[in-house]
């Protein structure tokens, strides 16, 4: 097998795919909140700036930790058995002290945005490893449900980054948006891996109740992402609409590809339009802010 090189190890080590989703969400809410709050952009740039650097940096060092612990089921399944953690590549000493560095700076670099921004990170990296990593992941069907929880956080993060507080209906809709879309998010690729998370014994809601119960779960959990829209309401018809129309299609393609579908080509289209889902409406949530604050710059 071809050695890789460093970057590309450290990529694996830090989870670099999983930085760059949680950065759309985290400016989003970032971008929304100085348009709700009608805050100058130049004026905020070096937060804007702390918060790109710190937000990446505590997501880092929550991978490395998720990859250090699991280091025993991770050599198990196909979709994980090269990370560097794994296999020695790097050595375990050199990635946890690189976790905390990037822990400590990050924060660092959060704090002098606001403290509650700091503080926001520090939950979602303690969620992460804590609750989710070491106490649901192997234990019980509902770990998905517990490690929303954290990757939810970033939008929270962003907005705290430049608001003077994170209980506007806007930012709680980003919030519980983000807590329900990963839930069929992780579904379907708990469907597409059913083999790896059966041999490393993990309880996925397919490995653990069926591909029936997942389809039912989901279809529950996208109803209640169309509902959550509602929540834009007070702010933007345009963004509610958008968020239904998304979460329409998205509930069409389960109901239809189900029916229509064997089970893992189903579970990649779901994979497919979550990605999708998450993209175009965190791009809106961006575009729309940013062209609120020109319009109130003019």
């Amino acid at each position: 097998m071809q050695k890789q090189s460093i970057i590309n190890l450290w990529a694996q080590a830090v989870k670099t795919g999983i930085i760059k989703s949680n950065l759309i969400p985290m400016i989003a809410g970032l971008m929304l909140a100085l348009y709700t709050y009608e805050l100058n952009f130049i004026k905020n740039i070096p937060n804007i700036i702390l918060a790109i650097v710190g937000s990446a940096l505590v997501i880092a060092a929550a991978g490395i930790f998720n990859n250090l612990y699991d280091r025993d089921i991770d050599k198990i399944m196909s979709r994980t058995k090269t990370r560097p953690t794994v296999t020695g590549e790097l050595q375990t000493r050199t990635v946890l002290m690189a976790g905390i560095i990037f822990l400590i700076l990050g924060l660092i670099a959060l704090a002098f945005t606001t403290p509650l921004a700091m503080l926001l990170g520090f939950l979602g990296v303690f969620f992460y490893v804590v609750p989710y990593t070491i106490w649901t992941k192997r234990r019980t069907i509902w770990n998905t449900e517990v490690g929303s929880i954290s990757g939810a956080v970033p939008p929270l993060i962003g907005w705290a980054a430049v608001a003077p507080d994170i209980w506007h209906p806007a930012c709680w809709a980003l919030f519980i948006i983000m807590v329900i879309w990963q839930m069929p998010h992780f579904y379907a690729i708990a469907i597409r891996k059913h083999d790896d998370y059966a041999a490393a014994n993990i309880p996925m809601l397919p490995v653990a109740k069926g591909r029936r119960r997942t389809y039912i779960q989901t279809n529950i959990y996208l109803v209640l992402l169309m509902l959550t829209s509602f929540l834009f309401l007070p702010l933007s018809l345009g963004l509610t609409l958008v968020s239904l129309v998304l979460g329409g299609i998205w509930l069409w393609l389960s109901f239809i590809g189900y029916r229509k579908m064997e089970g893992k080509t189903w579970a990649n289209k779901m994979f497919a339009f979550s990605l999708i889902h998450m993209t175009v409406l965190f791009a809106t949530v961006i575009i729309y802010a940013s062209v609120g604050l020109i319009l109130q710059a003019l």
